[in-house]
């Protein structure tokens, strides 16, 4: 058996972690990549139409 005297991974490790150089170029991009295929995801979205929304009927002005 060996001995692993490495610490528990956490939370503040991970971070520490991705915040070095190397990964947080990697972690930037991904999380711009994140965020562009969610609002594109939002924007492909059909809002629902229920038939109490449909626009108020035209009425001449009044003089």
């Amino acid at each position: 058996m060996s001995d692993d005297n490495s610490p528990p991974r956490t939370f503040k490790g991970l971070v520490r972690w991705a915040t070095t150089p190397p990964q947080a170029w990697c972690v930037y991009l991904l999380a711009i990549l994140l965020v562009w295929l969610i609002s594109f995801y939002a924007g492909t979205l059909k809002p629902k139409k229920t038939p109490d929304a449909s626009p108020p009927t035209a009425t001449a002005p009044r003089s």
